[in-house]
């Protein structure tokens, strides 16, 4: 199933996830820490998720509270898989340009490249498995 979240959103999600489930105002007394939102939009955009089906909420003392009904992986995959399709069309295919398109737009860290070693090392070996069995 495709979830296709704006950043906001995500934030909200992010809160729910961490927290388990909120209310309207606990999920605004979070996001405000680090951004000016009103508590109206937080509402409002709680309903949205709801409508899309990845929160729902109860009931408690005359207000609303949301938990998620989806978990953070399955966002992560969505998103990816749309990222995916986006920059397969974007590169044609060509997944060492993606890759460097990436690493020439931003700072990056030893760690970063690390990782990435890693990862690049490890889909080698799975390649070289799958060669073996075939």
């Amino acid at each position: 199933m495709q979830y296709s979240l704006t950043e906001l959103q995500l934030a909200i999600m992010d809160v729910l996830w961490e927290k388990g489930e909120a209310a309207v105002l606990d999920v605004h007394d979070e996001l405000r820490k680090g951004r000016r939102v009103a508590q109206p939009t937080i509402s409002t955009l709680l309903s949205r998720l709801e409508e899309k089906g990845v929160v729902a909420h109860r009931v408690e003392e005359r207000q609303y509270v949301y938990r998620a009904t989806v978990t953070r992986e399955q966002v992560r995959r969505s998103v990816v898989s749309e990222f995916t399709g986006i920059t397969a069309r974007l590169f044609s295919g060509d997944v060492a340009g993606l890759v460097s398109h990436l690493l020439s737009e931003r700072d990056t860290n030893p760690e970063d490249l690390a990782r990435a070693r890693e990862i690049i090392e490890r889909k080698e070996r799975e390649l070289r498995e799958r060669e073996g069995e075939g």
